[in-house]
């Protein structure tokens, strides 16, 4: 190969490469981690098996309700002229016979006890599914405390990456100074210390953007971490303000938490569930009837038969068993109450403190703005007297540190405004 073509080609290739490495990661929006979770995350997919589950509970306690009917064939070979004479107190004849024919069995009725075990699997049912939206709700929160907290992550390595670039500036600027003999040394000691500070911030900033993408991922219910370029939904319009009162959010929270009405139907159903358990005493009436053929008998049988009758089942003594199922339930059932009780008083309890949490926050976004502006003219006329030689470099260091710290309170304070008001609507029982 000419050797003026190897220029060229390397030229050439180092082109077709950057394509391959300048790629952005994939947009990635809030609304769109949701719905990945909720399709995805697999104690969303639990809780809705669950559900299913409780449902087809509800089907088998009414399956008591209808008639059950099944078909039967019997054939027996049986020796000549022998009766059963063991295990019974009767002594019935057998004979050789093929029979085939259909059983009906249906509950007339038990006085309620069916019914109340149907409402109690119904309720169960209930609770089951607003377990699954509690979960759903769970994950919502939990994606969108992630998707935050990963926007807060590189607002914090913007400015790490940010002061490590003016601070490379000014080691550059005073290294120059000190050889043209117009700084000492202690002023590129002074620069060299604060650049190397904020490179183990940069460090630290990187290292916790991948681990916010991690914990991102792992609230989308995916295994593997990727990066994404997330949208800000705070760019979508003004930030919006706390609400004025709290007692409005604990009433709707009072009627729309999932988990308080899961905790309340389960308290339903173990009240229906005791009153089934009294039902226990009383009696319960069953009809029943079968027919059919039998092709091969004995010459002494029929080649058809057919029967009907109904039979009450009364309850009289079996050791106090019903007496204290009763009790138990009823036992249970007071837990259940107590339970939604102590659900009721750490809802309210809960939005308290995500309500002043909100507002607290809220507050200090307007703070950290100021700060950012007083720290930011503040490093601009430290740089200046600097420039001026009529101040030492500890000054402009200290101001350039106030601006990286304002900077990152700037950042914590914005995010953690967003978070705090999805706390807020979660705990009040609204979407976050």
């Amino acid at each position: 190969m000419r050797p003026w073509l190897i220029v060229p080609l390397i030229v050439c290739a180092r082109v077709a490469a950057v394509p391959a490495f300048a790629q952005s990661p994939p947009a990635l929006t809030l609304g769109d981690a949701v719905a990945r979770a909720l399709a995805n995350h697999p104690r969303v997919l639990a809780a809705r098996d669950l559900a299913t589950a409780a449902a087809a509970a509800t089907r088998e306690t009414q399956s008591s309700l209808f008639p059950t009917i099944f078909g039967s064939l019997t054939a027996v070979d049986a020796l000549a002229n022998s009766r059963i004479a063991a295990g019974g107190l009767n002594n019935p004849i057998i004979f050789d016979r093929y029979s085939n024919g259909v059983t009906i069995g249906q509950l007339v009725t038990d006085f309620g006890r069916t019914g109340n075990l149907v409402d109690t699997a119904a309720l169960h049912q209930e609770a089951r599914e607003d377990d699954a939206a509690t979960t759903r709700a769970d994950i919502e929160l939990q994606v969108t405390a992630a998707y935050l907290r990963a926007l807060r992550a590189q607002a914090v390595r913007q400015v790490a990456d940010d002061t490590v670039r003016a601070r490379q500036l000014v080691v550059n600027q005073v290294t120059a100074l000190a050889q043209n003999q117009l700084k000492s040394d202690l002023d590129v000691s002074f620069a060299s210390v604060d650049l190397s500070q904020a490179q183990l911030l940069q460090l630290e900033a990187r290292n916790d953007v991948e681990a916010r993408f991690a914990d991102l991922a792992t609230a989308m219910g995916e295994r593997d971490a990727a990066s994404y370029t997330l949208v800000d939904p705070a760019d979508a319009g003004p930030v919006p303000t706390p609400v004025p009162d709290v007692d409005p959010l604990i009433t709707a929270a009072m009627a729309a938490r999932p988990d308080l009405l899961s905790a309340r139907a389960d308290f339903r159903a173990a009240q229906h569930f005791a009153t089934a358990q009294g039902d226990l005493w009383r009696p319960s009436i069953a009809f029943a009837a079968t027919a059919g053929v039998t092709p091969y008998r004995q010459n002494t049988l029929t080649d058809r038969y057919a029967a009907a009758g109904v039979n009450v089942s009364i309850p009289i003594f079996n050791g106090h068993l019903f007496g204290a199922a009763r009790s138990e339930a009823e036992a249970r059932a007071d837990a259940e109450s107590q339970r939604v009780r102590e659900a009721e008083n750490v809802i309210a309890h809960d939005i308290r403190v995500a309500w002043l949490q909100a507002g607290t926050a809220f507050q200090r976004i307007a703070l950290t703005n100021q700060l950012v502006a007083e720290a930011t003219q503040a490093q601009s006329l430290a740089q200046s007297r600097y420039d001026l030689q009529l101040s030492s470099i500890v000054e402009l260091s200290q101001a350039q540190l106030n601006l990286t710290q304002a900077r990152l309170d700037q950042a914590n304070a914005r995010y953690g405004y967003a978070e705090a008001l999805a706390v807020l609507r979660y705990q009040a029982g609204q979407r976050p």
